[in-house]
């Protein structure tokens, strides 16, 4: 695995180049050359690596986020392909950073004209939790500065230094779409990242390898594109928007044959500070209602019994485009279960679990990883 240089603004770089230089990154991580690779997953850019890099012909894959690391794994467990490259990479397309990312404003005529945004669609399902079980503004304050003062304290991220913060400052900045703040919301910047699926039974690696252990992926529709809604269901009507992750958890720890006692380490996507309270209760962490309390417990922190988000995550590592910022959950996860994690290490980490979207976004994504085979 491989993050290039992550920054607000990266003058001088590409997508296309810091895709290339994440390719290059994850493979010498690995221990593996380019001539090993037999398949790109790299969503609009795949082809053009393909061909750039001189590695055709080549497995293609289509996935997005961890996504592509389950997809990658599947296409090598049928034959498809021996050593996959992942790899996102965003700079030089989103400078205006004065105004609302692009991806987050959609065209939808039926959204557009009611100033509906990525924050609004977050903010109405986290509303509607406070509503039903109480959840408290401070609660939601406490997760973005654990979130933000792991960045704080990680030298590879954008916001480096830019802490200490306490509750009360990221409750003082200013209101962005009740009831979220400034601070509890993501960042934009650029930058990118790789990582290396491989069949290590078929190729030869020097690499500390983490193992796939499970995985699984719930989605109620087209990201930002409806109005979200807590108590949207789908063909049976009991896994509503909500709790959108909590099947693909269970089939996830299903597969991998684990319990949730067994995860040493929380990679979630933190759009949204109360998304990380949403998440919590949907893969079973704490039950429902009960996600406020439980961080308000200090069961996040980086010493809790649940640590989260420990390289900064989106509110202050990066958040470079659309998909990026999604797999560097996975990168994280892989650094905290071979011990590199710096000064944000959890202790003995030997099962992490990384997650993707969210209930605004109508899907939740999630991944296991182990530093052992199952």
């Amino acid at each position: 695995m491989y993050n290039t240089v992550q920054g607000r603004r990266l003058d001088g770089e590409t997508s296309r180049g810091l895709a290339v230089k994440a390719v290059k990154g994850a493979l010498n991580d690995a221990g593996l050359r380019l001539e090993d690779v037999d398949g790109i997953s790299a969503g609009p850019l795949s082809t053009a690596l393909i061909y750039d890099l001189r590695v055709g012909p080549a497995w293609q894959g289509m996935g997005f986020g961890v996504g592509m690391i389950t997809e990658a794994a599947t296409a090598i467990e049928h034959g498809m392909a021996d050593v996959v490259v992942l790899v996102a990479a965003q700079a030089g397309e989103y400078r205006d950073h004065e105004a609302t990312a692009p991806w987050t404003r959609p065209e939808n005529e039926f959204v557009a004209p009611w100033g509906m945004f990525t924050t609004a669609e977050f903010a109405l399902i986290a509303r509607r939790h406070m509503h039903v079980y109480g959840t408290t503004r401070e609660q939601m304050s406490m997760v973005a500065a654990t979130i933000r003062n792991n960045g704080s304290n990680n030298p590879e991220a954008v916001y480096y230094q830019r802490g200490p913060f306490a509750p009360e400052d990221i409750t003082a900045s200013r209101l962005i779409a009740d009831p979220f703040h400034l601070l509890d919301c993501a960042t934009t910047s650029e930058g990118g990242c790789a990582l290396v699926v491989a069949n290590i039974a078929a190729v030869e690696t020097t690499g500390r390898p983490a193992y796939i252990l499970g995985s699984g992926a719930d989605f109620h529709g087209p990201s930002y594109q409806h109005p979200p809604a807590w108590d949207l269901a789908g063909r049976r009507g009991d896994h509503v928007n909500g709790v959108v992750g909590r099947r693909a958890a269970d089939r996830a720890f299903g597969h991998a044959g684990i319990r949730r006692d067994d995860v040493d380490v929380l990679e979630l996507y933190d759009p949204f500070s109360f998304e990380i309270i949403r998440q919590l209760e949907a893969f079973r962490f704490c039950g429902d209602g009960e996600g406020g309390p439980f961080v308000a417990d200090g069961h996040i922190a980086i010493g809790g019994s649940h640590p989260i988000t420990t390289d900064g995550g989106t509110m202050s590592f990066s958040h470079a485009g659309a998909n990026p910022q999604m797999m560097q959950r996975a990168v994280r996860a892989v650094q905290q279960l071979r011990g590199d994690a710096g000064p944000l290490q959890v202790p003995g980490a030997r099962i992490a679990l990384c997650s993707n979207g969210g209930a605004g976004a109508l899907f939740t994504t999630v991944l296991l990883l182990g530093s052992e085979p199952r």
